[in-house]
């Protein structure tokens, strides 16, 4: 034990930890910490945002890509309210966060002094844990709970509001542990029996579908998630999340789930006799109208978390617990199946939505470039290897239907909040966590110019972000909802930009602006001829549309193709 200030006790608790990178901004209330900091330079490295909600979003695309804890500082008033959209994101992706916040000291708190703010009553509803830290004493023991919490069971956000007289005080500080709290069961105890009942209905199964979601990842489980399918032969559709969690060309990867996904897939649902949930939700963006969803299947659910069970799709058979554990139980007593006609069924759909779509999107060779052509072409050149980030809008789902994954780990976006501006930082975190991957990050117009001002970060770090902006002057997914359930109404979605190069020039960035298909192959080839941070503008058609799409609550089976 050692006499320390607050400040420095809460670095040391972090650093006991395992944490080594920290996303914030300074302020007022929160000066004592970074004062602290300035001495463990060597231990921790602080990565100087130019917004808060940039701080939660670079935190999340760390704490994506490497399965660690996100961890944020921020100042108090407006510098904790700037956190609430990351921290809402964090909590609906189930991303593992700790947002330390500065607060007032205890004496004021209540008065409305100068940047107060009700922290833990905005927070609560958002978060896994909120507490407010008033005495140095208690330091060690909430960060040690505070990550906990964060890491364990299903992931989410933590904040600790940490008031100025705590900081400033000094303890006695020993480092603690945390690996239980009383009344919270981060992972439910293993049913046997729900085991055995969904062995059992796995293999009387003659038309069994997977559903693969983020938990697969979260819970480290994709190679005993292949050994399930594999053993049972089992066809295997992910979510936007759950994307990465499976290789693109495994051969039982059918595809994308979705309003915006495959069309096999999604027909599928509604055909086959047990569909197997496995660590998702059951979100309205992939059921559409649950009323008409899979009704005529059994349906199992594999999750860690109880109140996802029968919450939108009543489950037949649950098995709650970590996928890794859980997986492997059943897989033990599944009988060796084959069910290749089953399988080879979901080839016409596939060839249906190939000439309906995906080749329209992909080997057009006139008129203006298409986004999909553009992902694809990025796709490539890294060999699919790269870990790819999107905002929100068209280019996220253009880049997950046409980007490839030969790693896990490698699919970072914003799923439930859906938020646009989440690209730029997100990347700047995802970068940091695993440096000597190639980062590519797909970003629209719209979203690209709510959290540019993150490009300083990127210049100060010297962050080797690959930023592809598909630029087509629309918001361009509210546009293709105005234009399809509208009567092409275009109410406040049409852009005049800036001129992006210069932007990305002013911050010392390297860039290109793209129009044709042999301009847009040497700004590949420029783009990824060294590590540095780069921006390729592509000038994409105006008017294209994300299909197919199957219209929001309407039955997963109505899908647009035209």
């Amino acid at each position: 034990m050692k006499e320390v200030t607050g400040s420095e006790a809460l670095l040391l608790s972090i650093i006991n930890e395992g944490v080594d990178t920290i996303f914030g901004y300074p302020g007022g209330t929160i000066i004592p910490v970074y004062n602290s900091l300035y001495d463990y330079k060597n231990q921790l490295n602080h990565i100087l945002m130019r917004h808060e909600q940039g701080a939660t979003h670079a935190a999340q695309g760390y704490a994506r890509v490497s399965g660690k804890v996100g961890v944020c500082f921020v100042t108090s008033g407006p510098g904790v309210t700037n956190t609430i959209t990351g921290i809402g994101d964090a909590m609906i992706d189930s991303t593992p966060m700790v947002v330390v916040t500065g607060q007032v000291g205890t004496s004021a708190l209540g008065t409305d002094a100068f940047q107060e703010i009700d922290v833990i009553g905005i927070t609560s509803p958002i978060t896994k844990w909120s507490y407010q830290i008033r005495r140095a004493e208690d330091i060690a023991w909430a960060v040690a709970r505070a990550f906990y919490i964060a890491r364990s069971g299903r992931p989410g956000p933590v904040v600790l509001d940490f008031t100025k007289n705590a900081q400033l005080e000094t303890v006695n500080f020993e480092p603690k542990k945390c690996n239980f709290i009383r009344s919270y069961q981060p992972i439910p105890d293993i049913n046997n029996d729900k085991i055995k009942l969904a062995a059992e209905a796995i293999n009387n199964a003659k038309k069994p579908f997977a559903l693969v979601g983020q938990g697969v990842t979260l819970g480290n489980a994709e190679k005993e998630l292949k050994q399930f399918l594999e053993k049972a032969d089992i066809p295997a559709a992910f979510t936007l999340l759950g994307e990465s969690a499976m290789e693109t060309d495994y051969p039982l990867n059918r595809g994308m789930l979705g309003m915006h996904g495959n069309v096999a897939p999604n027909m599928k649902t509604n055909e086959c006799d047990v569909l197997i949930a496995i660590g998702m939700r059951f979100d309205d963006r992939v059921t559409g109208n649950t009323a008409t969803y899979a009704r005529q299947a059994k349906i199992i659910h594999f999750d860690i978390d109880p109140s996802e069970i029968s919450k939108n799709v009543k489950a037949d058979i649950s098995v709650l617990g970590n996928v890794k554990d859980t997986l492997p139980l059943v897989t033990n007593l599944l009988n060796k199946n084959s069910h290749r006609e089953w399988i080879a069924s979901f080839d016409e759909y596939d060839k249906k939505e190939y000439e309906k779509v995906i080749s329209k999107e992909l080997e057009t060779k006139t008129g203006d470039l298409k986004m999909g052509e553009v992902v694809r072409a990025i796709s490539d050149a890294v060999d699919s290897s790269a870990v790819l980030v999107t905002d929100v809008g068209q280019n996220q789902m253009m880049a997950a239907r046409y980007f490839k994954f030969r790693q896990n780990r490698s699919m970072i976006t914003s799923g439930g909040l859906g938020t646009m501006g989440f690209g730029i930082p997100a990347a700047v975190g995802a970068k940091l966590a695993v440096p000597s991957r190639t980062v590519c990050l797909f970003c629209g117009d719209g979203g690209f110019q709510m959290t540019m001002q993150e490009l300083g970060t990127i210049m100060q770090g010297e962050i080797g972000v690959k930023i592809i902006l598909l630029d087509n002057e629309w918001l361009g997914m509210v546009r293709q909802l105005q234009e399809l359930f509208c009567e092409k109404r275009y109410s406040a979605t049409k852009m005049k930009n800036p001129d992006f190069c210069e932007i990305a020039k002013a911050y010392g960035i390297k860039s290109c602006r793209v129009t044709t298909r042999e301009e847009l192959a040497q700004g590949v080839k420029e783009m990824f001829a060294d590590d540095k941070a780069y921006v390729l503008v592509a000038n994409v058609e105006k008017s294209g549309l994300v299909l197919p799409m199957t219209p929001a609550g309407t039955d997963v089976t109505n899908i647009l193709l035209e």
